[in-house]
């Protein structure tokens, strides 16, 4: 029976089980995309729910798959981005910009016979490294400025939130003061910030510590002018930075939050308090105890450079420039020689001064035949108007102009005793007059341009074509805008400073054009580089028949208050209403222009002419300068040590420089000068023996002799408070 049933059981077909009784069936007929379709809304469901009760800011929130990829995607596009940036910041800011001075260095400009004629730029001195520097002296800029420095990665965002919490300090770490004074503006918004903290990200990448600290100490505004911690370590203190004081680094380190207000020269009060601060911050830091910043005194100054000459002259003022290219870029001061002659530079000074001007205002240029500049004047008085009357000044030339009509003309075969007509023009357009109504038929070239005569010149320039006198203009170096097919342009009523007109009647002095005006001597073209891109010249006949007009100018013409009593050739110029007069001419070896006018152009006051007070200086000028013997030019500007302020710290023992007694006194041979620096009560005192006889700085004394009175006052009171008190208490 068993077998059987069994048998019959197996036969048998098998009941289907009811649907999802709580259970589902596992046997081949279940449906599996439809069961994951099932899984999937539930876990939709559930995700939503789940979502719908965390918040944005729970760490759940961002743990889902979706949201991890677009996380890592935007990561990684932001630091993508951020290595593009630095290395655009590799191409476009150099990193070598960081090792330049901020500020243009000083230069002392020294006349040609060494002279020291002015002074310009910043005081700078070499960088410093800080592995030469005393520990004490690192240490107190970095508990004032970046005490956290070694450990951030050039941004420090703990300082940062400090200085919002606190109000104190500005957030910024060292090295982003770095890339702000040496990359950036000044200006204060988030763009400048944030590019501010992006040179210093990249900055730290490519530097090291030590270095960004160099860079930094080396370029850091001190005030009174000091830029970098040894020029300003030489200048307070005068010894070198790596043999600062305590104190001395602590005073200095001070400096830089405010240089201006706190520089101890000036405002010694402020530097103490400050200084007191920043031991305070060395003591937080623990580079110092309590103890050693009780000990530590405010330092004494010892500041011993003086800067006595002139910062700008007009003749420095245009020299500077030139000056700049010439020196290279770095911390060093330089002196320079210039072509300025001082005795020829005085004498310009004497005759304009002397001269009867009324309101109005002069300026002469006076040059070489080879455009070396050895006189400017720029005005009546520099420290009233800086503004360069003979270099930045565009007045009409005037008749002077008229050289340059003649000379085209003489270029183009034309003799100085052909006949042109000098009657009145009364036809056209633009009717010019003569001086005072002055016609005759006809006169030669040479008789013209002696006279002046402003119809002769105009139907002169009708008859050459104003397109070669233009070219004869710019072929002798004449750079302003001349308009052409303007008959007015003969009579000079294009602008063109004082120095531009003087160098083209240069050029016909030297018989070569074109001469470029310069301050500072330059080596002579060897023969090769004469014959492959020398000067030109013109024929000899056509210089000598322009100098024989130039001539006829001053002996027979309107400029006969010019006359010398030697050879002497010029040309007067009036433009309309006298509003500028001016003689231009030259004798000898020297080519000198006169300028008189007023600034606001308003005619001059007494009908001043060419050929009156201009054609006096120029005669003035020139009756002393020909007994002036001229000093050599040397072949290139040559450095020499700078004989305003010598730079020989204590600590810096220098060739010439002999120790005498117990060393506060020293003996310093320079060029023919004996020079005793001692000291009288602490006062510095320069005792000077030379061609001049014995020079002392009475001022210093002076005070040396007030501070000992005032000593011995302090101890006399001293004493009879003493002997007082003792009394009493007997």
């Amino acid at each position: 029976m068993g077998v059987l049933d069994s048998l019959l059981r197996r036969s048998a077909p098998e009941a289907d089980h009811p649907p999802h009784r709580g259970y589902y069936a596992t046997h081949d007929a279940l449906d599996y995309d439809d069961w994951d379709d099932r899984l999937d809304r539930v876990d939709h469901a559930l995700d939503a729910e789940e979502k719908r009760r965390r918040r944005w800011w729970q760490r759940d929130y961002w743990l889902g798959r979706r949201k991890r990829w677009w996380a890592s995607h935007i990561l990684a596009a932001i630091i993508g981005l951020f290595i593009l940036l630095v290395a655009w910041l590799a191409v476009t800011a150099p990193l070598s910009k960081s090792l330049e001075p901020i500020a243009a260095p000083q230069i002392t400009l020294l006349a040609a016979d060494g002279t020291p004629i002015a002074r310009n730029g910043a005081i700078t001195d070499e960088p410093v490294e800080v592995s030469q520097l005393p520990p004490h002296v690192v240490e107190a800029f970095l508990a004032t400025e970046d005490r956290r420095f070694y450990s951030h990665w050039g941004v420090d965002p703990r300082g940062i939130a400090r200085a919002a919490f606190t109000g104190t300090g500005g957030g910024s770490t060292i090295t982003q003061q770095l890339a702000k004074f040496t990359f950036l503006s000044p200006e204060r918004t988030l763009t400048r910030k944030a590019r501010e903290a992006l040179i210093a990200f990249w900055l730290e990448s490519w530097l090291t510590k030590d270095e960004i600290l160099s860079r930094y100490l080396s370029n850091a505004y001190f005030g009174d002018n000091v830029y970098g911690l040894r020029a300003a370590s030489l200048h307070y203190f005068y010894r070198r930075p790596e043999n600062l004081k305590p104190n001395q680094a602590a005073m200095l380190a001070g400096l830089l939050q405010a240089p201006s207000a706190y520089a101890p020269t000036k405002h010694y009060a402020r530097a103490e308090k400050r200084m007191r601060v920043v031991v305070q911050s060395m003591v937080d830091a623990g580079y110092i105890t309590e103890a050693e910043a009780r000990q530590m005194r405010p330092p004494t100054l010892d500041v011993r450079a003086r800067n006595e000459l002139p910062t700008g002259t007009y003749f420095a003022d245009w020299a500077l420039p030139e000056a700049r290219e010439l020196t290279e870029q770095g911390y060093s001061r330089q002196t320079l020689t210039t072509t300025l002659d001082s005795r020829l530079q005085n004498i310009a000074r004497r005759v304009t001064q002397n001269a009867p001007l009324g309101g109005a205002q002069v300026a002469l240029v006076a040059m070489r035949r080879n455009g070396e500049v050895v006189a400017m004047i720029g005005g009546k008085d520099y420290a009233k108007s800086p503004f360069n009357r003979a270099t930045q000044a565009k007045r009409q030339p005037g008749s002077t102009f008229k050289l340059f009509v003649y000379l085209a003309a003489l270029r183009a075969a034309w003799s100085p005793q052909d006949r042109i007509a000098n009657t009145e023009i009364t036809e056209g357009s633009y009717r010019p007059k003569n001086s005072r109504g002055r016609y005759s038929e006809s006169l030669t070239l040479e008789e013209a341009f002696a006279q002046s005569s402003n119809v002769a010149a105009v139907r002169l320039l009708g008859e050459v074509g104003s397109a070669k006198v233009i070219a004869t203009a710019r072929d002798l170096g004449v750079t302003a805008p001349l308009p052409e097919g303007d008959p007015s342009l003969a009579l000079g009523t294009s602008t063109m400073s004082l120095l531009e007109l003087t160098s083209a009647y240069a050029a016909i002095a030297a018989n070569e054009y074109p001469v470029e005006p310069h301050a500072f001597a330059r080596p002579e073209r060897g023969f090769f580089a004469n014959l492959w891109d020398g000067p030109s010249s013109f024929s000899s006949s056509t210089q000598s028949e322009m100098e024989q007009m130039l001539r006829a100018a001053i002996n027979n013409g309107t400029g006969r208050a010019a006359m010398l009593s030697g050879p002497n050739f010029g040309k007067t110029g009036t433009t309309q209403d006298n509003r500028d007069a001016l003689f231009v001419g030259y004798a000898g070896d020297l080519v000198v222009g006169v300028w008189i006018g007023n600034d606001d152009n308003s005619p001059l006051q007494g009908g001043i002419s060419g050929g009156g007070l201009p054609a006096r200086i120029w005669r003035d000028f020139m009756n002393s300068a020909m007994n002036v013997r001229g000093v050599p030019s040397q072949p290139k500007p040559r450095e020499q040590a700078d004989p305003g302020t010598p730079i020989e710290p204590l600590d810096v023992p220098d060739l010439g420089d002999i120790p005498l007694g117990d060393g506060n006194s020293r003996l310093r041979i320079r060029e023919g000068e004996a020079v005793l620096s001692t000291e009288i009560d602490g006062i510095p005192v320069d005792i000077s023996v030379g061609d001049q006889g014995v020079a002392v700085d009475e001022a210093a004394i002076e005070e040396a002799r007030r501070r000992v009175d005032e000593r011995r006052f302090e101890a006399r009171n001293r004493r009879e408070e003493s002997a007082g008190s003792g009394g009493a208490a007997n």
